[in-house]
């Protein structure tokens, strides 16, 4: 078969044409091929190309341009005002005059300062070849063959940019002649094509838009004549050439009514049969075990490839089978319409009436229930079927009532096949269909097929039933209902789907995944071909955003040309535009199947980002862990006034500097499992009794505020109650109830993808809101106080001084309590955001030490007058 059709075989069959065999693969392939006496070619699939069906050769209708003989007389003038151009392609279709072989002027381009700016020249040379020659600043090119002279109609491109003076030229899709410094000036670069000339088809300007000579005219005929003010690359000059125009920077496209004809020229309707691309496929050399590639629509022999999973779960299906659907259907039909085997299911080319029968009787079978259960063996015939509907050409002088019509049958059996009662099916099938996302992939193709169906009068198709549609306008869309998909894609295979993608993408690390909204498709189409193009949307959810979970745009990747492979979850190409409670605004620059899924995961970061996070940790906490000792050391070598107050210092500072010292440590423990596993026992404990003692700080704060009916002694017992007893609790239980799951697998810390990370944070929260509480307290009481005293003192002072005593009032508290409240960790509630966060945060809280010993104790008037105490004892 050619390649197209051994492709679709293959496919028929849940299998996929040979991939390229590694270089370990090479021999057993070319023994088993010998055993069947294959000898030459054989078809192969490349495994990160995609092929496109080649389109069919198609009429095109156009006004053509008959030059009948050389003369001084006919010319055609370009009534376009063409802008300066640093770069250009000019391309037509041409049929040559093979009567004469003197030189002819295709087109030329003329300017005040240089009649010879832009030309094109050709002739017949004595082979019988077609040569042109390009002229760019009166500089020429050699003459050069590009076609045969045989009478027929040819396409030419010809290209220059300024740019190294380069330029080639294409002929029938194909570069015949390229090179550069075509009009290099001087020691200097090519300039421009100057703007504001004319341009003569068919003639030579010797002068401004006129003196034409005879034996330099042209003769034949030229149609579809266009010029961009780029040069065009290999693909856009073999879409030009296949008569699809490319838009973007054209500068003259053709047009009768953009032409001034001379009278004696004859200008005629023609159409012509444009060509389609032409696609070359990877075939194996049998003999020699190499690589080549031949024409796509050679035909040659093939091999179908199954996974040994997939062909014994299809040979399991097959023996299981009580084929109840296809004898029904069959019985209906009075003719085959469902194969009593997936693997002999012969390929036939349907027509729209033999499709429409079909659906209609499948639906009407599926729809009364008569098959209650679909088992393994019909699920798979249903999906052959409607790949076999949706590979359908339809023909011209089909019905439109009747294409219309299999659009509802097609669309009303996807969804009775994704009903729940055979989401067991589609699991005992997981091997040889990846999941349903194969039904969007045929919905998408089957899409394409209502064309036809769009007139001017009619420019929007709806076709829906349940909870899958489509919609086709000039943008063709799909939606698979929640319900639909959310039965049949079990968060398993989602998960499995989009691992690979999330676990890659920057700053996160995977966890799970489950869809979370509908799944809609949207692909824009021009003249029946599709192009990418960017989409804006708004999904609604269907699920809740729970704690460590977000929503992420994805779209779906097709892995391969063939549906049953699955597909691939990513976000490359999407964001969110915006997030409301109900719903997500979201913008691709693509266009594929897109869904919001929901991901719960866990921050990671680039390699620069951990070390730059790391450096700055290590440096922080080795400043705070000195900071913290010399406060320590002082508290006890002053001789400070024994209070509640410094007692709590002393245990908030041993805490915090056993904290830190255990976490500049951890990175060197990491890779001692024992030793990991202590030292993160021991940081769970030291920095919950640092949180534990601010919260001590708190309290005794609210004793001072507020009075407390409660002896000095006792508010110390249950001060260390509180600081030490309370974390060595917390870590005991976690420690019994997770000992296997207690430690991160990276680093030596908590694990943050099991609840075990929550005995750390949610006492810290808890912590948190309590001292953010004492501390706005405490400052309503400040000032309020600093008021009083304001107006006895001072009651005359002005209305700035008040407010700056009130400001002072406010902000001294704030930054005294701070530290020692553990309110600067509120950031590491914002540290998912941004990287930004995740400085800040480990700036503040690694020089948190820093901090305490500035405060409380270069600053602290206590410590000073202690010190002071020593020296005059010291001198005295």
């Amino acid at each position: 078969l050619d390649w197209w059709q051994a492709d679709r075989y293959c496919e028929q069959r849940f299998a996929q044409l040979l991939f390229e065999p590694q270089d370990s693969e090479q021999g057993s392939f070319s023994k088993l091929l010998q055993s069947h006496h294959i000898r030459g070619s054989v078809w192969l699939k490349e495994r990160d190309s995609a092929l496109h069906k080649t389109k069919r050769r198609r009429g095109h209708t156009v006004p053509v341009l008959v030059f009948r003989d050389k003369t001084d007389t006919k010319y055609v003038k370009v009534l376009s005002d063409f802008p300066a151009l640093p770069a250009v392609t000019a391309c037509a279709h041409l049929q040559w005059d093979t009567r004469t072989q003197e030189i002819a002027t295709i087109f030329s381009y003329a300017v005040p300062a240089f009649i010879n700016e832009f030309q094109l020249r050709g002739f017949v040379d004595e082979e019988g070849f077609v040569r042109f020659a390009l002229i760019v600043h009166g500089h020429h090119s050699p003459y050069l063959p590009v076609f045969r002279a045989d009478g027929q109609w040819h396409h030419f491109c010809v290209t220059w940019q300024q740019e190294n003076g380069t330029w080639a030229i294409y002929a029938d899709g194909k570069r015949r002649a390229s090179a550069s410094g075509l009009c290099s000036v001087g020691p200097s670069a090519p300039q421009a094509i100057f703007g504001q000339g004319t341009f003569i088809i068919g003639q030579d300007q010797d002068s401004l838009g006129g003196t034409f000579r005879a034996k330099e005219s042209f003769s034949g005929n030229i149609t579809d004549l266009n010029i961009w003010q780029k040069v065009l690359s290999t693909k856009q000059i073999e879409k030009v050439r296949s008569c699809w125009v490319v838009e973007q920077d054209l500068v003259f496209g053709w047009n009768s009514n953009a032409l001034e004809v001379e009278s004696t020229i004859q200008a005629v309707t023609t159409q012509l049969l444009c060509p389609g691309p032409v696609e070359e496929c990877r075939v194996l050399e049998v003999g020699s075990s190499g690589f080549s590639y031949a024409s796509c629509l050679q035909t040659l022999p093939f091999i179908c490839r199954y996974s040994k999973d997939a062909y014994w779960q299809l040979k399991r299906a097959q023996l299981d089978s009580s084929h109840s659907l296809a004898s029904r259907v069959n019985t209906l039909a009075v003719r085959p319409v469902i194969p009593d085997s997936v693997f002999t299911n012969d390929i036939q080319d349907m027509n729209l009436s033999v499709a429409l029968d079909a659906l209609d009787i499948l639906a009407t079978v599926l729809r009364e229930g008569e098959v209650p259960l679909l088992e393994p063996s019909d699920l798979l015939a249903v999906l052959q079927l409607l790949k076999q509907v949706s590979d359908m050409e339809i023909q011209e002088g089909d019905e439109l009532e009747m294409l219309e019509q299999l659009g509802q049958h097609y669309m009303e059996v996807t969804e009775l096949i994704l009903e729940e009662q055979n989401v067991g099916t589609w699991s005992s099938i997981s091997q040889v269909i990846r999941g349903p996302m194969a039904v969007v992939e045929l919905c998408d193709r089957m899409v394409s097929l209502l064309v036809p169906l769009l007139t001017p009068e009619r420019t929007k198709i709806t076709i829906q039933h349940g909870n899958i549609g489509l919609s086709r306008v000039t943008l063709k869309n799909m939606w698979f209902g929640y319900g639909s998909l959310q039965r049949c894609l079990s968060s398993s295979s989602t998960s499995a789907a989009s691992q690979d993608v999330a676990a890659s993408d920057e700053g996160q690390k995977y966890l799970s995944t489950t869809v979370g909204t509908a799944v809609i498709s949207s692909t824009l189409l021009s003249d029946s071909q599709e192009i990418s193009t960017s989409v804006s949307y708004r999904l609604q959810h269907r699920a809740q955003v729970p704690c460590r979970g977000l929503f992420h745009v994805f779209s779906l990747f097709l892995l391969h040309d063939s549906p049953d492979a699955g597909g691939m979850w990513s976000t490359a190409g999407c964001s969110v535009v915006m997030t409301f409670p109900d719903s997500t605004a979201c913008f691709c620059n693509h266009s594929t199947n897109f869904a919001i899924l929901l991901q719960v995961y866990e921050m990671e970061r680039t390699t620069k980002e951990e070390f730059t996070l790391q450096t700055l940790t290590f440096i922080g906490c080795g400043v705070s862990f000195c900071a913290l000792i010399v406060t320590f050391i002082l508290f006890l070598v002053v001789r400070i006034p024994k209070s509640e107050r410094t007692t709590v210092h002393k245990n908030l500072i041993f805490a915090l500097a056993a904290g830190e010292a255990l976490l500049m440590f951890s990175e060197l423990a990491k890779t001692n499992q024992v030793l990991c596993f202590m030292v993160t026992a021991f940081l769970h404990l030291f920095f919950m009794a640092a949180f534990s003692w601010m919260l001590v700080e708190g309290l005794l704060l609210w004793s001072k505020v507020v009075a407390v009916n409660m002896s000095e002694d006792r508010r110390m017992k249950f001060y260390y109650v509180t600081g030490w007893g309370l974390p060595i609790l917390i870590v005991g239980v976690t420690l019994a109830t997770s000992f296997n799951k207690y430690v991160a697998a990276k680093r030596c810390w908590l694990n943050v993808q099991t609840n075990v990370i929550w005995a750390f944070v949610g006492p810290v929260l808890f912590i948190l809101a309590v001292n953010t509480f004492v501390l706005l307290r405490v400052v309503m009481v400040t000032v309020a106080s600093a008021r009083r005293r304001s107006k006895m003192l001072t009651p005359n002072s002005s209305l700035e001084n008040q407010i700056g005593t009130q400001i002072w009032a406010t902000a001294k508290p704030i930054l005294v309590l701070l530290p020692v409240l553990g309110l600067t960790w509120v950031c590491g509630v914002l540290v998912h955001l941004s990287i930004v966060w995740a400085y800040v945060f480990i700036v503040l809280n690694s020089l948190q030490g820093l901090y305490i010993f500035l405060v409380y104790a270069i600053f602290n008037s206590e410590v000073r007058n202690a010190i002071q105490r020593m020296k005059d004892k010291k001198k005295a």
